[in-house]
């Protein structure tokens, strides 16, 4: 089955306003920008989204978040996006913050068909107490907070129950993918894409390179075709560097 739609406009045509989206990415390295610029050039608000971060105040979910079109985020990691910690703090944005490899996990387990499950990240601390605000009302007072979880000792240990996640639509980006839904992610860049992706009940990608059905070697493929829907050209400049960090000259001598 060929998966590739001709325009990323038409890829993203169908994400209604409220839905909820795992996008792909740690901080700007291997975020689906060309789906997300596409999709800001929708109508679509009051997305909830899941991703382990926000992008950064002018670049990736970071044009979505300052045209106020993120009514919600599930994130680990929000420290790069000004915009992002004014909106939460004015009461504008709803957060859940997740520790890192509980996000993970939870997204795998929503693509592997698991309703929950147990870690012993956060026992012990306000995350197992709940508390936590999620959503400041106008006057600074906490509007809604996280409900406390669910413990149980395994093997004299105490583990908190995590659900997991699915979401509407997934966007995700590849280094490569074939015309099946086939994908190969390059090094760092493949971080939480394959996650997002099996998260997905509309998986979105957009590859650097398109090639056909039996091109990629079986076992270089991260992601089978079985958890991609749709498949689009992404714009292979649409690169950003987060923090750019060189050499002093004086070191280098």
């Amino acid at each position: 089955m060929d998966k590739v739609v001709d325009s990323v406009a038409d890829a993203v045509a169908d994400i209604p306003g409220g839905a909820t989206l795992a996008v792909g990415g740690f901080g700007l390295c291997g975020i689906p920008s060309t789906l997300i610029a596409a999709l800001a050039r929708t109508e679509a608000a009051g997305l909830r989204v899941v991703s382990n971060n926000c992008g950064v105040d002018d670049w990736g979910l970071g044009l979505l978040l300052r045209a106020g079109r993120i009514a919600r985020m599930t994130s680990s990691y929000v420290g790069e996006n000004k915009e992002f910690a004014r909106q939460y703090l004015s009461g504008e944005l709803e957060v859940e913050l997740t520790p890192q490899g509980t996000l993970a996990e939870r997204l795998r387990a929503g693509g592997s068909g698991i309703p929950a499950f147990f870690t012993p990240a956060g026992v012990g601390t306000q995350v197992e107490e709940g508390g936590l605000p999620w959503l400041y009302a106008a006057d600074g007072s906490v509007a809604v907070a996280s409900p406390p979880k669910e413990v149980r000792e395994f093997g004299g240990r105490r583990y908190l129950l995590e659900e997991s996640i699915t979401a509407d639509f997934a966007l995700v980006r590849a280094e490569i993918a074939d015309r099946h839904g086939n994908c190969v992610f390059h090094s760092a860049a493949r971080n939480f894409n394959p996650l997002c992706a099996m998260a997905g009940r509309t998986t979105l990608v957009e590859a650097e390179r398109v090639v056909e059905a039996g091109e990629l070697d079986p076992d270089a493929v991260h992601l089978p075709g079985v958890y991609v829907d749709r498949i689009v050209a992404a714009d292979p400049v649409d690169k950003r560097i987060e923090r750019r960090t060189v050499r002093p000259a004086a070191q280098e001598a």
